[in-house]
């Protein structure tokens, strides 16, 4: 009976044409070797939907083999520093604020529409610095609360100021990249100004922050507690919460929403980018060219809890439609976020 390979080729029939029909026990060495394979950096958290819904696509697609690394963006960082004379990443998956470091230290290939043409598929403000890196989803932050306490979902960032919530209101610490919207939004609340001159407004931003401290129970740097102390009913929001997080808890069971206040909502930066000099390029570009299509963001925005970038793919349902998502100047936080975490540290200690 003849065996066919994933090419519809039977083994004896290859065998023959590579003249090598007397080695038939070295022939599986020789077709393992001419399997090209890429290796992702991302994060620990990504690797479920990428073994499940990516890999198998893009290996059947390239013939090719996807070795995903999960852990964390700052560690792919040092992983992409310390190899730069001979990297063996070939694309990482980082938060954006890391991606600008990446770029400073030219770690990064662009990414052009001739090597990745869903490039142009994508939302207005996805693409970052000259394609040094692009936005394969946007989790969004918006506002988590006890649906025990509160029947109502918060209709604006600005009732967590209420003074009926003292004591009640978490927020994450802006040493945690999730904690820059309540600086921005802050700013905006203050001064009614448009959202993207409120994020360079940052002294205002301060000055309404510091009116939040009697609504707080606690700021937070480890997200799974701050999450406890929510679903106990001891807090009743946390405001700038995470959807990837938030919405995986409710689906669990647990006594919460999320909801998408009427100023708008943040995303959460979701970067992919190219290692310079990495293996295998054209595979490597290919690789994020399905992650930025239309038919591998429908598949992963619905189990992410995230908005899709590309533009032909609608989000999915109990996604916030209809609202405006913020985009964020990473390269501005990353000049001034020393001094504001600085001031943050002074000024918002418990």
């Amino acid at each position: 009976m003849a065996v066919f390979n994933r090419n519809g080729i039977d083994r004896r029939s290859l065998l023959a044409s590579l003249g090598v029909s007397g080695a038939l026990v070295a022939a599986p060495s020789v077709l393992r070797a001419q399997t090209r394979e890429i290796v992702v950096g991302g994060a620990a958290s990504h690797k479920p939907w990428v073994e499940a819904h990516v890999a198998p696509l893009f290996e059947r697609k390239y013939n090719a083999k996807l070795t995903f690394e999960g852990t964390r963006s700052l560690v792919n960082l040092e992983k992409m520093q310390k190899n730069k004379d001979r990297p063996y990443l070939s694309v990482v998956q980082m938060d954006d604020p890391v991606m600008i470091l990446a770029v400073k230290e030219q770690l990064l290939e662009p990414i052009t529409a001739a090597k990745a043409s869903n490039l142009a598929k994508l939302k207005p403000g996805t693409v970052h610095m000259e394609g040094q890196w692009a936005n394969y989803l946007q989790p969004w932050q918006g506002i988590a609360y006890n649906t025990n306490v509160i029947k109502t979902p918060p209709a604006s960032w600005a009732e967590a100021y209420d003074p009926k919530y003292k004591g009640r209101i978490i927020i994450p610490s802006l040493q945690n990249t999730e904690g820059l919207p309540n600086l921005f939004m802050a700013s905006h609340l203050a001064t009614g100004k448009p959202m993207a001159e409120a994020t360079r407004d940052t002294e205002s931003g301060f000055k309404k922050l510091i009116s939040l401290k009697p609504n707080l129970l606690t700021v937070y740097n480890q997200m799974p507690q701050a999450f406890s102390l929510l679903e106990q009913g001891e807090a009743h929001m946390i405001v700038g919460a995470l959807s990837s997080f938030a919405l995986a808890r409710r689906q669990d069971g647990a006594p919460i929403a999320l909801a998408a206040p009427k100023e708008g909502i943040f995303p959460v930066p979701s970067g992919i980018a190219v290692v310079k000099g990495g293996p295998n390029q054209d595979l490597a570009f290919a690789y994020v060219n399905e992650l930025l299509g239309a038919e591998v963001q429908a598949k992963i925005a619905p189990p992410t809890f995230a908005l899709p970038t590309n533009v032909d793919v609608p989000p999915p349902p109990g996604m916030p439609t209809g609202v405006a998502v913020h985009t964020i100047d990473w390269a501005f936080v990353a000049d001034n976020r020393n001094d504001w975490v600085k001031r943050w540290d002074r000024e918002m200690s418990m």
